[in-house]
């Protein structure tokens, strides 16, 4: 009996020491693939959705998503656009949370 208290007591330090450690560990929180972009085929660009009003585009355009505008070869269509999709710098825990979808990242919206 005392064996097993001794167990559950060394996993739960144990948890709350690798808790504890996630949370100075740091980690670069990316763009996933499926974000959205807006596609500019006439300068073969791709512009953040929060960019688009003064990213002065052509017409030809298509709503995608990220996975596509690198799959085409396509470059951010300025500063504001890089920018918007550059990494979040973030501790392991939160990159953790925002990747299973607990925290929302700023290309949520």
């Amino acid at each position: 009996m005392f064996h097993i208290k001794k167990v559950i007591l060394f996993m739960i330090v144990g948890f709350v020491f690798l808790c504890l450690i996630s949370l100075i560990i740091p980690k670069e929180t990316t763009p996933p693939n499926d974000a959205r972009v807006i596609l500019e085929h006439t300068s073969e660009t791709y512009i953040a959705p929060s960019c688009f009003e003064q990213a002065d585009a052509t017409n030809f355009l298509q709503e995608g998503k990220l996975e596509e505008a690198e799959e085409l070869s396509y470059q951010a269509h300025d500063d504001c656009t890089k920018k918007a999709f550059q990494s979040e710098k973030d501790s392991l825990f939160m990159s953790t949370l925002k990747s299973i979808g607990l925290i929302k990242t700023k290309w949520d919206e």
